[in-house]
């Protein structure tokens, strides 16, 4: 049998959640969502489904209620930090 990665810790469906993150990069939330799962935060990542009549996609990032303002943290310093350079060694060499 091969080995299956763990799934990854869920809140309860029941609880409340609230939403935390959004965006239309499917990356860009899968990233986020790493950075409060490390932070010991429980996440669920959901796809935001296209529509015909107004075509949108994305992702959107719920936590539990009492987690929410911890999850705000560490998405503010998520977007404080500056953007990371495509090629470090081009800003290096000249």
């Amino acid at each position: 049998m091969p080995d299956t990665p763990a799934p990854q810790p869920r809140p309860d469906p029941n609880e409340k959640l609230v939403k935390v993150f959004d965006t239309e990069l499917e990356s860009e939330a899968l990233l986020v969502q790493g950075l409060i799962e490390s932070a010991g935060i429980d996440s669920d990542l959901r796809a935001i489904e296209t529509q015909d009549a107004f075509p949108i996609g994305g992702a959107v990032i719920l936590v539990r209620e009492e987690d929410a303002a911890e999850a705000a943290k560490v998405i503010e310093a998520y977007r404080q930090s500056p953007p990371l350079e495509e090629d470090d060694t081009a800003a290096t060499t000249g």
